[in-house]
């Protein structure tokens, strides 16, 4: 597959760096388009396929285009690819909030693919759902799906409108995660640890508690019930977070996410 990326920032990088260590796509078949001649110089160091300064009618040459500008920066773009673009070519959208419809209309182009990834994919290791427009056959979803899976995982959504939700449960989520690691950190040097102790005890507590979770069979519920034995230290804790109904300002935090990608598909 030939693929040509419109936005060579952070994630679009980490894509053309897991297709091509994933041998789904070879040098000669990546197209990186610089905004700029000082991004253009600096992608040809890195020689992750060819350089393109400004899109052009070469764009209307490889079999999907990925977008991953910032969603301001959209219908700028829109306006120069739309007259290059292909009936043939399939567009993937990795831009939050613009939703189908719009990069059709944009576009005036039907094949679009919609994904919403997270920040884990920088390192092989994220998390997307995305949804596809009518018109795309099994195959060439397929194809995509085996692009993005280099990047981590993908899950497909048949409705579009649960990308919102998917926004804000996995594309926000390493936020959420990170906000309780610094919030436990923090902890740690209050109770005299210094900065790199207490970091270096939540990060590993982090990294062996989801391996546990990821290899048990027990259900949450029981590996809480393992840790917090009953008068102990993590029953304490458990209390006030109960007292303090932490898991409900997660949940509705993390709602209301859900509702503010909603506002921004919709304009």
């Amino acid at each position: 597959m030939r693929v040509a990326i419109i936005g060579c920032g952070n994630m679009g990088m980490a894509y053309a760096k897991s297709f091509l260590q994933n041998n789904l796509v070879k040098p000669e078949n990546m197209l990186l388009v610089a905004k700029s001649p000082a991004r253009q110089t600096e992608l040809e160091g890195r020689q992750a396929g060819r350089v393109l300064l400004g899109i052009t009618q070469e764009v209307g040459q490889y079999d999907l285009i990925i977008v991953a500008v910032k969603p301001q920066d959209f219908s700028a773009v829109a306006r120069e690819l739309r007259d290059v673009v292909q009936p043939h070519q399939m567009v993937l959208s990795i831009m939050a909030g613009i939703p189908i419809a719009r990069l059709q209309q944009e576009l005036a182009h039907p094949l679009i693919i919609r994904a919403m990834p997270n920040t884990p994919a920088l390192i092989g290791l994220g998390m997307t759902a995305y949804a596809a427009a009518e018109g795309l056959t099994v195959r060439q979803i397929r194809q995509v799906e085996n692009l993005i899976n280099s990047t981590g995982r993908a899950v497909f959504l048949e409705q579009e409108n649960l990308l919102d939700a998917a926004t804000a449960v996995s594309g926000s989520g390493p936020a959420y995660f990170f906000y309780i690691v610094r919030a436990m950190i923090e902890a740690g040097r209050q109770l005299g640890f210094d900065e790199a102790l207490a970091a270096q005890l939540v990060k590993q507590t982090m990294l062996g508690s989801f391996h546990l979770l990821n290899n048990s069979e027990k259900s949450l519920d029981e590996l809480i019930k393992a840790v917090a034995s009953k008068g102990g230290t993590t029953e304490a804790a458990l209390t006030v977070f109960g007292e303090r109904d932490l898991a409900g300002a997660l949940i509705g935090g993390i709602s209301a996410a859900e509702r503010r990608a909603g506002e921004l598909s919709k304009g």
